[in-house]
């Protein structure tokens, strides 16, 4: 996809949850991910609390803002995550480190294999990591070209929105999103539709950030997560339960991942607008390099998550009784 000029049209939307029309603006912001025009505004409803953009791009043009090098496109290409063959020593450590290690990232509730579904699957990587296990799995993929990626490892993948997937054949035991409600134009609709596609004891399990902790305030319009215009809301763990029970699901755990990815990319925000480009260039790709520093910073994002403070968060839910 080209990331050429081009019009982009916007909306005015009102709150997902049906409120009467009662907003704040909280704060103004533009592309930082991939520096494209277009300056965006976040709005509080005064009723429930939960933040939104608006205006935001319609479905029509808000591709401008996905080019192919999208991060998540790119970082989730299998070929570039299948595992190396590793010595008996690793092997044997590897589980040892991941109990010491829980990143809450894409913790999972402990369940036999079955069907699983994956909204905004990307490339395909957790799609062929489950398959792994045994797990039937299907995903969903607004990018064309992701889709095809996906798709090409063997896997049922609808290429296109949520809202244009069509019913699967069967309900699904096990509905994940990494990263991917925030980017639903109609969350509550969506999450609905999903409510459908369920069995009464399905799980259904999604990463969000979590715009709830200290570092939104104290970033705001630098946080790393904000990632405007592509994020149409900005949940907290109240909103986003409020969010969840109106679509026919029940919160049950949350999860607050251990890393601290958000809090480093968005001082290197801080720090390029203040004049030290290469320097901020370094923090704002730790995401993507953070590597083995992961572990390193271990100690004082395990505090942080306790207070619920990490930007991340995973949560579980069950189909609503």
């Amino acid at each position: 996809m080209s990331t050429q000029k081009q019009e982009v049209i916007l909306e005015d939307v009102s709150c997902p949850l049906g409120c009467s029309k009662s907003d704040e603006v909280i704060l103004t912001g533009r592309d930082l991910l991939h520096d494209l025009p277009g300056e965006f505004a976040v709005l509080k409803c005064r009723n429930c609390k939960l933040k939104r953009t608006s205006p935001r791009p319609t479905p029509d043009t808000i591709g401008f803002y996905y080019p192919d090098d999208y991060g998540p496109y790119v970082g989730t290409r299998v070929q570039q995550a299948r595992p190396q063959s590793a010595s008996w020593i690793k092997k044997l450590l590897r589980p040892i480190v991941g109990r010491i290690f829980n990143f809450n990232m894409t913790t999972l509730p402990a369940m036999a294999p079955g069907r699983m579904l994956e909204i905004g699957c990307a490339s395909g990587a957790f799609l062929h990591q489950m398959a792994g296990q045994s797990w039937q799995v299907e995903g969903i993929e607004f990018s064309e070209k992701a889709a095809q990626a996906a798709a090409q490892l063997g896997y049922r993948v609808h290429a296109g929105p949520l809202e244009t997937a069509p019913q699967p054949h069967e309900p699904f035991d096990l509905i994940v999103g990494w990263m991917v409600l925030e980017h639903l134009y109609d969350p509550i609709g969506g999450l609905q539709k999903l409510r459908k596609w369920a069995k009464p004891d399905t799980w259904l399990v999604l990463s969000v950030p979590n715009a709830g902790a200290l570092e939104f305030r104290l970033f705001k319009n630098k946080w790393y997560a904000l990632q405007l215009p592509t994020h149409f809301n900005h949940f907290t763990p109240e909103t986003l339960e409020n969010v969840l029970s109106a679509s026919g699901w029940t919160l049950e755990k949350v999860h607050h991942q251990r890393v601290l990815s958000n809090l480093i990319a968005s001082t290197g925000y801080v720090l390029r607008d203040k004049g030290y480009a290469k320097l901020g260039e370094k923090f704002i790709n730790f995401p993507e390099q953070a590597g083995k520093w992961h572990y390193v910073l271990y100690p004082l994002a395990w505090l942080l998550s306790v207070f619920g403070q990490t930007g991340r968060m995973t949560i579980w839910a069950r189909v609503k009784s």
